[in-house]
């Protein structure tokens, strides 16, 4: 469907020869929509994210991403569709700690043609500076990365992320070293920066507190008829 951002069918993945770790007979996620996925430690969240971002192969079944049948694509057009339409938040960050925030936050750019064209003629740096006093950390632009506290950390990830308007934005756990009100005000800016871009919101988490702020929540635990079955 051309309104479809993700769309999942009849998903089975194993790791080598075990038993399924996914069977997801179907699951869309519509363009601009914020969706919580959420689950407990080993339902499997992580792998689906690995798969919908083309960094694990091997599976059964169709992922569709922006209307792209993923098995169609080889490795390294993966690679590049990964780095023009989706930008990730990784759980543990993955910031380069040699390198400023500034540096950071304009890698995709220098690293993807199209999250560079899409700023138009705004030069990276603005837009990295604009990003940045968006998600509040405006003044700690120059600065190395292994300077800042965790949460301005996160926020530097966010905005590397975001910048060059990627139609999808993952969120692997980010919010998960903050504290409630921490996460709720870092989500509020998160959704203020994707509304403004159109970019839909996969995020994903243990905690289900934070799902009463998204437009949707996913339970994979329920979805995922891999878990159901090693519950039976």
């Amino acid at each position: 469907m051309p309104d479809q951002a993700l769309s999942i069918r009849n998903l089975m993945f194993a790791y080598g020869e075990s038993d399924p770790v996914l069977d997801i007979e179907s699951l869309d996620v519509a363009r601009g929509e914020r969706v919580f996925l959420h689950g407990p430690s080993g339902s499997g969240k992580t792998t689906l994210l690995g798969l919908i971002a083309g960094v694990l192969s091997g599976y059964r079944g169709q992922i569709q991403i922006l209307e792209r049948d993923l098995a169609s694509l080889s490795g390294a057009e993966k690679d590049h569709f990964r780095g023009s339409h989706m930008g990730y938040i990784f759980q543990m960050f993955n910031l380069i700690p040699y390198l400023s925030v500034m540096e950071n936050i304009v890698l995709p750019c220098r690293l993807n043609p199209a999250r560079r064209d899409r700023l138009g003629q705004k030069a990276a740096e603005d837009a990295a500076r604009e990003i940045a006093t968006h998600l509040e950390i405006g003044e700690l632009i120059e600065k190395r990365v292994t300077s800042l506290s965790v949460g301005q950390q996160q926020r530097v990830a966010a905005a590397r992320a975001l910048i060059g308007a990627p139609e999808i934005v993952i969120a692997d756990e980010p919010t998960s070293a903050l504290d409630q009100d921490r996460r709720e005000r870092f989500l509020r800016l998160l959704f203020e920066n994707c509304q403004r871009d159109g970019s839909t919101v996969l995020f994903v988490s243990h905690d289900r507190t934070l799902g009463r702020l998204f437009d949707r929540e996913i339970s994979l635990p329920e979805a995922n008829r891999a878990t159901q079955a090693g519950a039976a």
